[in-house]
């Protein structure tokens, strides 16, 4: 299992301020394709000093425990936020 939080977590930090990743496409760059949930898991018991703000649904969908919190973070990079989305290049 530390096989699999390290590469999320590698992956995760990669993913550069103004963007976002899908809980998917997370899981595919890390080398474990289907395991969108697990992604989403881990995530759940994160420490603050991961991203976790910039995996989003796949959709675009907020989806964190408080989206409130997660749109707050996201804008203050420059995604824009729409009824619960976060859309890029807007």
């Amino acid at each position: 299992m530390a096989d699999f939080e390290d590469a999320v977590l590698e992956v995760i930090r990669s993913i550069p301020p103004g963007r976002f990743l899908s809980y998917g496409e997370v899981a595919d760059e890390a080398g474990f394709p289907r395991a969108a949930r697990a992604v989403g898991t881990l995530l759940a018991t994160t420490a603050e000093d991961c991203p976790w703000w910039r995996v989003v649904g796949w959709d675009g969908r907020l989806r964190a425990p408080d989206t409130t919190r997660q749109g707050q973070l996201l804008a203050t990079e420059g995604v824009s936020i729409r009824h619960g989305r976060a859309i890029l290049g807007s």
